[in-house]
């Protein structure tokens, strides 16, 4: 095993998308990722969306690189092998709703009295703290509450989400950032170990950029505005001839000249009253419509060469398709050839980020519902006969 992580311990205590893609990340680049699933039918992720098979695509993705052990958190036998992981790992990364590892018997207090030096992450809707701390909040929740969802989409239209669950996602990164910050600290010898709360509320909210001092100190409040960037003129998505439509950034001064002289507007590119943002705001509507009007005459391919010459920031919105399609992404080794059990082949995503020296790998596609219980538990010193016995009383399958 290789990777900048290669050598730290995760031991993940969570299902579905927060938590699992967190430690997703970590897998990725080196970290042994023991993944705690209960016997049985396993984390849910397995049969959410499309199937292979009877296991979902998702699953294979999601838990690439890890361990499966299926342990029951109910029996006191299957709390002890917990315990006995916890002591060795280096972090431990739940979404349990807050107060659900301390009624397991598994709270902050019994693993880091078991292991000082133990990083925990624990995501949850709110946070571990505050008034709403024990309602329950999943990534849509996370979405509206944190400012996104209302700033989605057409103003025409109801508030939009995003076409992926973008809220649990931040959640994930911010508690691998949180995870690793911490980690430096106990490596270092700084300091021992601690508790990272990440909420989804505000990982989305984190993101808003300048909503809220916008609102304090000048009443705005950011709503849906479309395809547009408010206050950022002009950078918009525009239609084309053939029905598609390009993104087109041109929102920088010299790249807004660019952008005017090449679709024929240099008296606009000359305008004193258009030289900067602000000038370019006040008349958003007009310089939208002016782009619109020149992207209805081309094509999407030549509405890109164009601004492609012009060295202006444009791209087509992108289907699935055509992303695995791309030659970028391939020479990126963004679109990975996998193999599912049974020998079918089918692609993945790539790792993101690239690291020059200790690039992240994927060794394996997730695993099958306790693949990996016998090994791990061999490596906590139980023969066996020991693992068949704690099989037959339904502690671990």
């Amino acid at each position: 095993m290789s990777g900048p992580l290669s050598g730290i311990r995760v031991l993940e205590l969570g299902q579905l998308i927060a938590a699992p893609f967190a430690t997703r990340l970590m897998a990725e680049f080196g970290a042994e990722v023991i993944k705690v699933e209960p016997p049985g039918e396993g984390d849910p992720l397995r049969k959410w969306r499309k199937m292979h098979e009877g296991t979902s695509l998702w699953w294979y993705l999601q838990s690439r690189n890890k361990k499966s052990i299926a342990v029951n958190l109910k029996s006191p036998d299957g709390l002890d092998i917990v315990k006995q992981l916890a002591k060795s790992a280096d972090v431990v990364v739940e979404n349990f709703r807050p107060g659900g590892l301390e009624k397991l018997g598994l709270g902050w207090d019994v693993l880091s009295a078991l292991n000082p030096n133990l990083v925990m992450v624990r995501i949850s809707g709110y946070g571990q703290t505050g008034p709403y701390r024990d309602r329950p909040g999943f990534g849509a929740i996370g979405e509206s509450m944190g400012g996104i969802r209302f700033t989605t989409g057409s103003p025409e239209a109801p508030p939009a989400r995003v076409g992926v669950s973008i809220g649990d996602t931040l959640a994930s990164l911010h508690g691998v950032i949180g995870a690793l910050m911490a980690l430096l600290r106990v490596k270092t010898g700084q300091g021992v170990g601690q508790v990272i709360d990440v909420s989804l509320v505000e990982s989305v909210f984190n993101v808003m950029e300048s909503l809220v001092p916008e609102y304090d100190l000048l009443g705005e409040v950011r709503t849906r505005t479309g395809g547009a960037l408010p206050g950022i003129t002009p950078s918009n998505t525009y239609p084309t001839r053939d029905g598609g439509y390009v993104v087109i950034a041109g929102n920088s001064d010299p790249i807004f000249r660019r952008l005017m002289t090449a679709i024929g507007r240099a008296d606009l590119a000359d305008d004193p009253a258009l030289r900067n943002n602000e000038g370019r705001s006040q008349q958003s509507a007009m310089l939208d419509g002016t782009i619109a009007d020149w992207s209805k005459t081309k094509t999407v391919e030549e509405a890109l060469a164009v601004l492609d010459a012009a060295d202006v920031p444009a791209g087509r919105i992108y289907s699935v398709a055509d992303i695995v399609a791309d030659p970028h992404y391939q020479a990126r080794d963004m679109i990975l050839q996998a193999e599912l059990p049974g020998g079918t082949a089918v692609k993945m995503p790539g790792i993101v980020p690239k690291l020059s020296d200790t690039p992240g790998e994927v060794r394996w596609q997730g695993p099958a519902l306790g693949a990996h219980t016998d090994s791990v538990l061999a490596e906590l010193g139980l023969d066996p006969a020991r693992i068949a016995a704690l099989r037959e009383k339904g502690a671990v399958a």
